[in-house]
């Protein structure tokens, strides 16, 4: 198993209401689970493979919860990368070189049916995960943007995080509100509904922890 590690932030809006029910255990608010978004590698590396300032993103699409398995995946990633690098990333993002579910990797990987060919190609990638805005462009295949929460009745902006003491994907992560469409071989719209800003740092054994459990 070659060793890798990756240290990034990520802004991924699934089709749920805010809070998104998956966070605890619970079914999806719509019955079934759509969602999108992207991760920039601010540093990391498989095996001697350099992966600092790349970018990966993802399409999913399951016709009932996560864990019932049937997902359309498709797989993006950063047209900057060069051979090594892509095969890396795709190596990561399948979930191999990981411990049996170590990962959200790993785990969302079990759960895809059906996994399309990887797009290469250019991905703008601007988030502040604190600020909770970001915005995700690759042309031609998606545009994802998420804002903080809005009080409906002042406008003022509201915050919440979620923190999983024992989650494989982040320890901490800001809860704002996501629009995104996607076309191709998943076609999807999504609009005010469930988004998620986190730093990540993980590695094939699974999520590195910074903070101290209660």
């Amino acid at each position: 198993m070659t060793p890798w590690e990756i240290q990034g932030r990520e802004l991924i809006n699934c089709n749920c209401s805010y809070g998104c029910p998956c966070q605890f255990n619970a079914l999806p608010t719509h019955g079934f689970c759509e969602a999108m978004g992207g991760i920039s590698v601010d540093r990391g590396h498989h095996g001697s493979t350099t992966l600092d300032g790349l970018t990966m993103a993802v399409i999913f699409k399951w016709p009932g919860p996560i864990h019932e398995g049937k997902g359309q995946c498709q797989p993006i990633v950063d047209a900057r990368a060069n051979a090594q690098q892509r095969e890396a990333l795709l190596k990561i993002m399948s979930g191999q070189d990981t411990d049996p579910m170590a990962t959200m990797f790993a785990i969302f990987a079990s759960t895809v049916e059906t996994l399309f060919e990887p797009i290469f190609a250019p991905i703008e990638f601007q988030v502040d995960v604190e600020k909770r805005v970001g915005r995700i462009h690759v042309p031609g295949v998606l545009e994802v943007t998420g804002q903080p929460i809005r009080n409906p009745v002042t406008g003022a902006e509201h915050r919440a995080r979620i923190e999983l003491t024992e989650g494989f994907e982040y320890e901490i992560a800001e809860i704002g509100s996501g629009t995104s469409r996607s076309q191709g071989n998943i076609g999807l719209a999504l609009k005010d509904s469930y988004a998620q800003f986190a730093h990540l740092h993980m590695n094939g054994h699974g999520l590195i922890r910074h903070r101290q459990v209660a």
